[in-house]
């Protein structure tokens, strides 16, 4: 029998879990404290609606997803875990590295699955792209940037950077394998004082640098990550269609009698296999209960996700 799992936090991401979980046949209840959205969710998907604090008591839920206001989440995590819960956590996973390490040692201590919701470390196009440098398809890794941007969303307690940016740090701190030992963050905010674009640059151990910028002001839809090898170059395209979506450039730059000289190629598409990313996280979160398996985007993970955001926050003061 599948892991019997609520969906805490019934708000546009929230309803994505649900009706994942749903497919899936592991959504037992859905909790908000809007108690008519939870019971409007209940109805449409034939499951439980439970009041919040009920959730944590009662012995038919194995697992809780909580996608709430990220100042919400460590202290629900604490609880969740305490309670003898798995727990899948939306990013970010707290406003402070504190709170992060809080409730990732909570579940370590009571020996239950934390999992991040970093859903594009689930995407085909990047675990195909992850495999390519593996197999040194790109020769040696030397820069990475990524551009996650558009209109909105808007929050009162995370700026841009905290919004927009775990995804790709996720995928960076994948690539490299390590933490950032220089990070440097700059910052506009246009809005309130809160960063509505944001830029980081990191410098890793080995000198490969790597540049993110966020935007929840542009005009138009960015998802891109870009990287830079020494044999060739890739880009994780996410707004183009499946069949264009990671494209591979195997340009050449050498010197010749002391000048550079370089040719460019026209990309080569990487077939990738077509799946929903949110799919393949909650399939990796169920068997990681199921199995008593590290998640592949784990509590750990999260809180380097958290100390490079912090790094590279900006503080803004109102005019």
């Amino acid at each position: 029998m599948k892991p019997r799992i609520a969906v805490l936090g019934c708000g546009y991401w929230g309803s994505n879990h649900i009706r994942t979980l749903k497919a899936l046949g592991a959504l037992h209840a859905v909790s908000d404290t809007n108690r008519a959205r939870a019971e409007g969710f209940a109805s449409e998907q034939d499951c439980l609606a439970i009041e919040p604090d009920q959730l944590f008591v009662r012995d038919d839920i194995d697992a809780i997803v909580m996608a709430l206001p990220p100042q919400f989440h460590a202290d629900l995590a604490v609880r969740a875990v305490e309670s003898g819960k798995d727990v899948l956590v939306e990013k970010p996973i707290a406003l402070t590295v504190a709170d992060a390490e809080r409730a990732v040692q909570a579940a370590k201590d009571n020996g239950r699955v934390f999992m991040v919701g970093h859903v594009l470390r689930f995407h085909p196009a990047f675990e195909t792209l992850k495999g390519l440098i593996d197999k040194g398809e790109l020769g040696e890794v030397r820069y990475i940037h990524s551009h996650r941007l558009g209109l909105g969303k808007f929050h009162t307690e995370n700026d841009a950077l905290w919004d927009l940016a775990p995804h790709d740090l996720s995928m960076i701190l994948a690539i490299t394998g390590t933490e950032p030992i220089e990070v440097r963050g700059e910052g506009a905010a246009l809005l309130d004082n809160l960063s509505d674009f944001a830029h980081l640059h990191m410098r890793f151990p080995n000198g490969l640098r790597s540049h993110l910028f966020t935007s929840r002001l542009n005009p138009y839809r960015e998802r891109r990550l870009t990287v830079v090898g020494t044999k060739a170059m890739a880009v994780f395209d996410d707004v183009e269609p499946w069949e264009r979506k990671l494209a591979v450039y195997r340009h050449a730059v050498w010197q010749d009698s002391g000048q550079w000289a370089f040719t460019t190629n026209e990309p080569s598409y990487v077939a990738v296999a077509q799946g929903m990313p949110l799919t393949r996280e909650l399939e990796h979160f169920i068997q990681c209960i199921e199995t008593r398996a590290e998640p592949r985007t784990s509590g750990e993970e999260a809180i380097r996700v958290l100390r490079i955001l912090t790094a590279g926050t900006v503080t803004h003061t109102k005019s």
